[in-house]
């Protein structure tokens, strides 16, 4: 876990086209466009090979091995290894990596994590390649790297030493994601050996171009559970890792020291007439468990109910062991969660708000070092300050989050070793926070009462290179335009939809300046204002039938109206929703079919069984059983509400005597 003694390389290949980052538009990694090269190659009959990360020592790393061995590595394409190779076989999974030679736990973890949350796994692992009729040994993948999606295109030349892979190795022979999905990012950072040694935070930021947040297991925050499930239920990526000295050093009890693991899961569990909260992590390594409580074989396992043993408990050496939470704050260090904004700590929330992030790129500034305790109030004057404003305020609840990242220029210090950090102060006022690390991301949360703020970026070197700085807030439902507008983190046709202020003006035209709104009202206003897109319209208007129900699930007061409160509520859903249905529908149709639902639900962060999903598109689809948006909407917004009663009602105690599942096919099909 710990980074090389080495220098990285971090950048130092790094050459860009174009004016935009984001997935529709990346960025190109070396300036080589994968569709241009596999064309040029296929119309020759040649196989791709990178003069830009060749098949060499240099591509390898000088340090990553003895010299005497570094002139023994052999490069060998997966035709030459196995007579039919696969890119993917039957999806993909954490259980199909087996860390290799290279000490990327770090990265492997995360990686780890990635192929649990599919929305995230499609951006970084494009599906128009493998090794049929178009192949001609070049493949991509796509990471995100300071604020842009970049798309780095590799040949599939992969290293071996003494006839074993250098680097990660897949379970199953002929299936070569993996490895090549790690020659892609060895290329991204420089070289192999700038993988030898690394940063979980770093790689689960790559992957995703969200934002983490480190959790300390010997100082862990109070609510650490109630994180840890609201991370799990968000979909979010996690990660954990151990300290030591001496790393991959496995004790008597399974755990390693000095090593990264996944978090694939937690739960709470009933057990001995109490609950048990429970964690399950994997290891990259493939194999190596746990072996205390609640461990494959332990016989805390035999105290569970069978049905609930049989879907959780995995009796075999894959790496993946379950254990308590008190075990785990006890054996590891270090919690890491990723989530494209910080869901995870929302875990009070009922009402799944929303955050938006603004984002600042620029130099740093030399005049403020990290190392002073006094700041002078003209020394914070002289210095770049970038403002917020919080509005939306709990005490209970966290509703800043600031992100700093550091980017170095060509041949300067390794990033890991420069102090980096940030500085909170309200407007004229003194300074309220302040958080410093050695790390490329430094970043924190916070809870803040209303007013403005500026936060100051500081640095402990005088050098020349930039930052990222990202300011998440938490549900900014204010009146009137901010004095500092922010960048909702949606696509770009998602702006004008969940705009803070817009809601408000749409809701004040059709309440005909009243204080609230009925069916009838809330009709008029979905079908105008949201069904303005062929996409969204397709599927059939909102009836009044199906507007007294979306408005029976948001009606708190239940008066038979919305208030403005509750209206932005509903609004805040409708554009979640909005989202996830152009998302899962892609083929343009309107519709979303069986099984483009089962993702949609899943993308939301709930669950269904095959026999509900069914009664679900019985109930809401058409006679094709596919369901058009505003039948999504009202299915949706069912299905959330009755999920969360449900799970407020089993809080309750054991006299509950039906399932999630049960509970939701009786009212999911009434």
């Amino acid at each position: 876990m710990l980074s090389p003694n080495s220098s990285r390389r971090l950048g130092q290949d790094w050459k860009t086209v174009g004016t935009a980052g984001s997935l529709q538009s990346l960025k190109k990694f070396n300036n080589q466009d994968f569709s241009h090269l596999r064309a040029s190659c296929l119309s020759q009959g040649l196989l791709f090979e990178d003069d830009t990360f060749p098949a060499h020592v240099s591509s390898i790393g000088p340090n990553l091995l003895p010299e005497d061995k570094l002139w023994l590595i052999q490069w060998k394409r997966p035709t030459e290894l196995q007579r039919n190779p696969h890119l993917i076989m039957d999806g993909v999974s954490r259980f199909d990596i087996m860390q290799g030679e290279i000490g990327d736990c770090w990265m492997l973890a995360a990686l780890g994590s990635l192929t649990l949350q599919k929305r995230f796994l499609e951006n970084v692992l494009p599906k128009d390649q493998g090794f049929r009729d178009d192949y001609a040994g070049i493949f991509h993948f796509r990471f995100w790297y300071f604020g842009d999606w970049v798309d780095v295109v590799i040949d599939d030349r992969l290293p071996f030493l003494n006839g074993r892979y250098l680097s990660v190795h897949p379970r199953t022979s002929n299936e070569f994601w993996p490895s090549l999905l790690e020659k892609a990012y060895a290329k991204l950072r420089g070289s192999y050996q700038n993988l030898h040694g690394g940063y979980i935070s770093d790689a689960l930021v790559d992957f995703t171009g969200g934002v983490q947040i480190q959790f300390s297991l010997k100082d862990p925050p109070s609510d650490l559970e109630e994180i840890l499930k609201a991370a799990d239920r968000s979909q979010c990526l996690m990660g954990c890792s151990t300290s030591g000295q001496l790393r991959n050093i496995e004790l008597r009890n399974g755990i390693v020291q000095g090593h990264a693991y996944t978090v694939t899961g937690a739960t709470k569990i009933r057990y001995k007439n109490a609950w048990e909260h429970i964690i399950r992590i994997w290891n990259p390594w493939g194999h190596g468990e746990w072996k205390g409580a609640w461990s494959d074989d332990s016989p805390e396992w035999d105290h569970v109910e069978p049905k609930y043993r049989e879907a959780l408990c995995r009796d075999k050496d894959d790496g993946e062991f379950w254990m308590s939470c008190e075990n785990f704050q006890e054996h590891f260090s270090w919690l890491y969660i990723c989530n494209s904004t910080p869901t995870f700590l929302d875990f009070g929330d009922q009402n799944h708000t929303t955050w938006s992030v603004d984002r600042h790129i620029c130099q740093w500034s030399s005049m403020l070092s990290t190392e002073r305790k006094n700041y002078s109030p003209g020394a914070l004057s002289r210095n770049s300050q970038y403002f917020f404003k919080v509005t939306d305020y709990d005490p209970k609840t966290y509703n800043v989050v600031i992100s700093l990242i550091q980017k170095h220029a060509d041949n300067t210090l390794d990033a890991q070793k420069l102090k980096i950090g940030f500085l909170i102060f309200r407007k004229n006022s003194k300074i309220l926070k302040q958080d410093f690390a050695l790390a490329r991301d430094v970043t924190n949360y916070f809870i803040l009462s209303p007013g403005t703020y500026a936060v100051l970026p500081v640095t402990s070197e005088n050098q020349e290179f930039e930052f990222l700085l990202r300011v998440f807030l938490k549900n900014q439902d204010y009146n009137g335009e901010p004095d500092y507008p922010l960048s909702p983190m949606l696509p770009k046709d998602e702006l004008r939809f969940n705009q803070d202020s817009s809601y408000k003006i749409i809701f004040l035209r059709y309440a005909n300046q009243g204080s609230a709104i009925d069916a009838s009202q809330l009709q008029q206003l979905l079908n105008k204002e949201i069904l303005q897109e062929e996409m969204t319209s397709l599927g059939g208007r909102f009836s009044f039938d199906s507007c007294r129900g979306i408005l029976a699930l948001m009606d708190l007061n239940s008066n038979g109206r919305l208030t403005l409160q509750e209206f932005g509520s509903l609004w805040r859903r409708l554009a979640k929703y909005m989202d996830i249905f152009k998302r899962e529908g892609r083929n343009h149709s309107g519709f979303l079919d069986v099984s483009e639902l089962k993702s949609a639900i899943r993308r939301a962060g709930l669950s269904v069984n095959k026999q509900l999903l069914q009664l679900m598109t019985l109930r809401y689809g058409d006679t094709a059983r596919r369901i058009g948006f505003s039948d999504f909407i009202c299915c949706m917004l069912r299905l959330e509400t009755m999920t969360y009663a449900f799970q407020n009602l089993a809080e309750g105690g054991p006299q509950l005597s039906m399932t999630t599942v049960e509970w939701l096919t009786l009212v999911m099909y009434s």
